[in-house]
């Protein structure tokens, strides 16, 4: 007798493993042969990153990704997820109007498959997820380090270091929150500051480089492997750990990935800021 079809992960489900303190393991993935690897391997959440640019197209940063981009590869995902929630990145500047900002979202969503968007910046952004939010767009916002305002940052480091800076991140969560955003992910921030949020939010609070207390993590597919050319040319984030060490197969590196997510293996204090 076959097993029944797995049931698709859903935000409703997303909530209930936070409150059920369920950590949630989250993937990268840009193609279909990845969607069905991760799909059976256990990931609950799969991202069309903007990470491409540098993973896929080979470049320095995100900021050359295109709309087109996102939509080529979640279209090649999406079809492949029996289970997991799939989320797309909104690419630099696809989201600098109310108005970009929709078009974008409905070219994920109806041409890609995505079911939540994603998008970065703080309180600024409050006006662009209230507006996709009532128009029934799920909406993931990102704090900490963002990749896209990596020309106007100067360089990626750790963000929310001192109390000053944490507090206005504190206070950009709640606001993104209250306009509408269905998820937090943070990137590169202290500890602490990432538990604060976590413990403050009603949504769940994904983290990259964010420490132990967030709802669930994320890592770029390319990074777990040992295959992106940040890892190969020695420039590795903290945050990154080789899951191919010691595994049989690419599956069984995504297999650990989940399980140590899961358990509260990954991250360990190596791992965190």
């Amino acid at each position: 007798m076959e097993s029944a079809a797995p049931k698709p992960v859903q935000i409703a489900e997303l909530r209930r493993m936070r409150e059920a303190g369920e950590k949630i393991a989250c993937l990268t993935c840009y193609d279909a042969s990845f969607a069905l690897v991760e799909d059976r391997a256990g990931v609950d959440v799969v991202l069309i990153g903007d990470s491409m640019g540098m993973v896929i197209h080979g470049g320095n940063t995100t900021t050359p990704v295109s709309v087109a981009d996102i939509v080529y590869h979640s279209k090649c995902v999406a079809p492949f997820l029996k289970r997991a929630f799939l989320i797309a990145d909104l690419p630099f500047l696809s989201y600098a109007t109310l108005e970009r900002a929709l078009d974008a979202s409905q070219r994920a969503m109806q041409e890609g498959g995505a079911k939540m968007v994603k998008l970065e910046g703080g309180r600024e952004q409050t006006s662009i997820v209230e507006y996709l939010a009532v128009r029934g767009v799920p909406v993931c916002a990102h704090l900490g380090l963002r990749p896209q305002f990596v020309h106007k940052m100067g360089a990626m480091k750790v963000q929310g270091r001192d109390e000053a800076a944490a507090e206005e991140m504190l206070q950009d969560a709640r606001m993104l929150v209250d306009a509408g955003a269905d998820m937090l992910l943070l990137e590169c921030v202290p500890s602490e500051l990432g538990k604060r949020i976590t413990q403050e939010s009603r949504v769940p609070v994904i983290g990259i480089g964010a420490g132990h207390d967030v709802d669930g993590q994320i890592l770029v597919l390319h990074d777990i492997l040992n295959i992106s050319p940040m890892v190969t040319i020695g420039r590795k984030p903290r945050f990154v750990k080789n899951y191919m060490t010691g595994g049989a197969d690419i599956e069984a590196a995504i297999r650990a990935y989940v399980q140590e997510v899961k358990s509260g293996a990954y991250p360990a204090p190596e791992h965190c800021f």
